[in-house]
């Protein structure tokens, strides 16, 4: 009963969270685009919010299958279902604290299917290694496809993170960032020498040997090339699920697979800097549709109904999961 009302209040309390979220998230519109906002969201195919929603579930389908592979070469084989479970729980609760889903995720697993959580953070790191090298390749893509966008606009976030106010590039910035990760790294070096027989010291080796083990498993992998499919498959959802979106608001909708793929790549950067990619989502996309000549308040509508799409995947499939999992586990434990 009391572990029914434990997942019950987990429930309430993440799907109030997204519900506020989403409230946070409109405010941050600019009131002098409200109006602009406003209708061009008052115009939008909701509809299509059905196909992004079974194109990027699918996403994460693959993205549990591609996980599972990874744990296969260190003697783990989980159960799809628990698998699938731990990465949409991870997705939900990274809403609340960014990277709260990482550890969750390992936990998870090492709850219910045994696998040592330490273990399985090597996979999460290699998990991220492919996915940086994918978004890569569609950056590469982009570039390509449409140099005359993606090369103007990198260049403009590359002159703002560089430079200075009076507009030179900035030497000291960079020589700041090298020079902190350099004592990081010294300091850090001592710290495991001196301290060795540190509890914590130990425990940090430990999850570090975890961590290396889960990366060189990469080697081992008997299904290298399933690993590949399911990794083109994943963003091959996240460019579908783009493009669709994209059909979903008037001025947006005659847009192709180029700029989809080039969409995708900037509003990554989004969903990298923001827990959720909460409000940087929706401006990556407005800002680099303004360089398709695409009005900012209209892009910016578009990529808040992108957002929420995706929102709203999380929201909805990681609490049915997060309910799921105490009663799927339990029934497998009786049968």
């Amino acid at each position: 009963m009391k572990k029914n009302l434990s997942s019950l209040l987990k429930y309430i309390f993440f799907l109030g969270l997204g519900v506020f979220l989403v409230w946070w998230s409109l405010h941050q519109i600019p009131n002098n685009k409200w109006k602009e906002f406003v209708e061009s969201l008052a115009n939008a195919n909701y509809w299509l919010i059905i196909p992004v929603f079974v194109i990027l579930t699918l996403s994460h389908v693959f993205r549990s299958l591609r996980w599972k592979i990874l744990m296969r070469p260190m003697g783990y084989n989980p159960s799809f279902i628990n698998t699938f479970f731990a990465v949409m729980i991870g997705y939900l609760a990274n809403l609340a604290v960014p990277r709260l889903g990482e550890v969750l995720k390992c936990t998870i697993l090492a709850k219910y299917e045994k696998v040592p959580a330490e273990k399985l953070v090597g996979t999460i790191v290699a998990e991220r290694a492919f996915d940086v090298i994918s978004l890569g390749i569609v950056f590469l893509i982009a570039f390509i496809s449409q140099f005359e966008i993606v090369g103007e606009y990198a260049l403009q976030i590359f002159d703002q993170l560089l430079k200075n106010k009076s507009g030179h590039f900035s030497s000291t910035k960079v020589l700041l960032a090298v020079g902190i990760i350099l004592l990081l790294f010294i300091i850090l070096k001592i710290w495991f020498k001196q301290f060795a027989h540190l509890s914590i010291v130990i425990m940090i080796k430990k999850i570090l040997r975890g961590i290396w083990e889960g990366v060189t498993s990469i080697r081992n992998l008997k299904q290298k090339w399933t690993f590949i499919f399911y990794t083109i498959a994943i963003w091959s959802m996240y460019i579908g699920g783009t493009w669709v979106g994209l059909h979903g608001t008037v001025g947006t909708a005659g847009l192709g697979l180029t700029d989809a793929i080039t969409v995708l790549a900037f509003a990554s950067i989004g969903m990298i800097i923001t827990p959720g990619g909460i409000g940087a989502y929706a401006y990556f996309i407005a800002k680099v549709l303004e360089k398709s000549d695409i009005p900012f308040e209209i892009g910016y509508a578009n990529g808040t109904l992108q957002w929420f799409a995706q929102f709203l995947i999380v929201v909805v499939i990681g609490s049915i999961c997060l309910t799921l999992l105490p009663w799927y586990n339990k029934k497998k434990v009786v049968s």
